[in-house]
């Protein structure tokens, strides 16, 4: 399996990997850290999708996803901390002024896990920050010291998939998910 990384501005291949299975559903699209709490409760149904159509215009889109071939396998979220929920979550904190770009949530669809997409995402994700100026990339996995983390929530990576990576913990935060600790993992990109 060859896997290519590009930015996420196709809809509908986003939509594969995060939309609900449910369209009328107010959940998932990526959209919980990525747009302000309030909006985020306030979109349903065609209007989430309709938002995330909306973000795969911008630039920078909203993530990036992970191909083999021209089937979308996986998908991971980062964009400039400043502009996600991230900016002022106070369970995560700053530790400089640096304008880092957060890398927060990841989807691997079923039959293309343990085949390397995590690794491919992270690495694809920092090129894709790197490439747009980014001086840092930080994730906010868990700390599960080789634990099984239930799968619903291993959307934030974990500690050990950031190291392989070259990130390095910069602080503890106060955020838990899944009863794991959830860690600042950095990289400086300078």
């Amino acid at each position: 399996m060859a896997i290519e990384v590009r930015p996420a501005t196709v809809f509908a291949d986003v939509a594969t990997l995060v939309g609900p299975k449910n369209p009328a559903s107010n959940v998932c699209f990526c959209l919980s850290y990525r747009i302000p709490s309030k909006e985020n409760q306030t979109l349903r149904g065609d209007e989430r999708a309709e938002r995330v159509r909306a973000l795969c215009a911008e630039d920078p889109p909203p993530g990036v996803i992970a191909y083999d071939g021209d089937e979308p396998v996986g998908w991971a979220a980062v964009h400039p901390r400043a502009d996600t929920h991230f900016g002022t979550f106070r369970k995560i904190p700053h530790i400089d002024d640096l304008e880092v770009w957060s890398l927060w949530c990841f989807r691997v669809r079923p039959g293309h896990r343990k085949k390397g997409v995590m690794h491919a995402l992270v690495d694809g994700a920092v090129d894709f920050a790197r490439e747009r100026g980014a001086p840092a990339i930080e994730g906010y996995p868990v700390d599960n010291d080789g634990a099984k983390v239930d799968l619903t929530m291993a959307y934030v990576g974990t500690r050990r998939l950031f190291e392989q990576a070259g990130f390095e913990k910069a602080a503890d935060t106060t955020s838990v998910l899944s009863g794991f600790p959830r860690v600042l993992m950095r990289l400086d990109l300078r």
